[in-house]
């Protein structure tokens, strides 16, 4: 929601920007995303209402700031991933929380199902987007901050031998910069999955879903230079120049629905129904320990 704090004059030309990000926030909000402000930015470059360049990035993150603050922009529009709170759930009633556990249940719909299937991405910040699409195919995903640590690396490597020997293919599917060290995280995930699971043939496919040469072109997302301090930087501008590209800047429905493409080539669609079935007529079971507990207790 937007609440005021403070009382702020903003220019004619300031008033012109709050109204073109919020109509571009009230987009997404329809499709269900928020955004964070590495991706508003990015939607204000591809849409030509700003110039690409850090100077820019920094007068919109002022900008917003300030807006949010005044009452102009809605506050749960845009989402920091780094800033999370956790706190305890509670409830009022056995009841209440059987009706939590309705809504939340889910049984693995992949258990009969030929793959296991993972997205990993370089941006935490990404999660906001991939996370619900991911919760609706019912796949895990790792969003992360660079290069992953040893410790996500080996869970996860531990974790994928395990689904190897229960009988499953596995396909795990990254998404990252098109710069020189995302690039170079491709071949850092394969590797060290690999030597952690243990599994170096045959079962394990680990493809690189984005950001790739052909979608760049496709897509045509604003550039970036690429890090001349990278160490990778010199084998990176021999294959495709001084240009880069980061993952934060692809419209956000287009990353959805790609992840969405890949996941379904892979899924059997009879198996899926009768383990959606199988769910809902659990959580129908559910439902009804609710309902008989507020019969019980004279609530209803």
């Amino acid at each position: 929601m937007k609440e005021k704090f403070i009382e702020k004059n903003f220019s004619k030309s300031s008033f012109l920007m709050i109204e073109r990000v919020n109509q571009i926030l009230e987009e997404y909000r329809k499709m269900g995303y928020r955004l964070s402000l590495r991706q508003l930015y990015y939607q204000l470059v591809a849409r030509d209402i700003i110039e690409n360049s850090i100077r820019s990035y920094k007068n919109v993150g002022n900008l917003v700031s300030n807006a949010r603050k005044a009452g102009l922009v809605d506050w749960g529009m845009i989402e920091d991933r780094n800033r999370d709170y956790a706190i305890p759930s509670h409830w009022n009633s056995p009841a209440d929380i059987l009706d939590s556990a309705a809504y939340s249940f889910r049984i693995d719909k992949w258990e009969d199902q030929q793959y296991h299937i993972e997205i990993m991405v370089e941006k935490d910040a990404l999660s906001g987007v991939l996370g619900p699409v991911c919760q609706g195919l019912d796949i895990g995903i790792t969003a992360n901050k660079g290069y992953c640590s040893s410790s996500i690396m080996y869970e996860a490597g531990k974790r994928v031998a395990d689904f190897k020997d229960d009988g499953k293919e596995i396909v795990l599917f990254y998404l990252g910069d098109h710069d020189p060290s995302g690039i170079d995280m491709t071949r850092d995930v394969k590797e060290r999955i690999e030597l952690y699971s243990r599994i170096y043939t045959g079962r394990l496919t680990i493809e690189r879903l984005a950001l790739n040469w052909d979608q760049i072109e496709l897509w045509n997302p604003p550039p970036n230079p690429a890090k001349e301090n990278d160490s990778r930087f010199a084998a990176y501008v021999l294959e495709f120049g001084e240009t880069s590209w980061e993952l934060d800047a692809i419209e956000p429905g287009e990353l959805g629905k790609l992840v969405e493409e890949a996941v379904l080539n892979y899924r059997d669609s009879d198996l899926w129904n009768e383990a959606f079935e199988r769910e809902e007529t659990m959580r129908e079971e559910l439902t009804k320990m609710a309902n008989d507990y507020r019969k019980e207790k004279g609530e209803v």
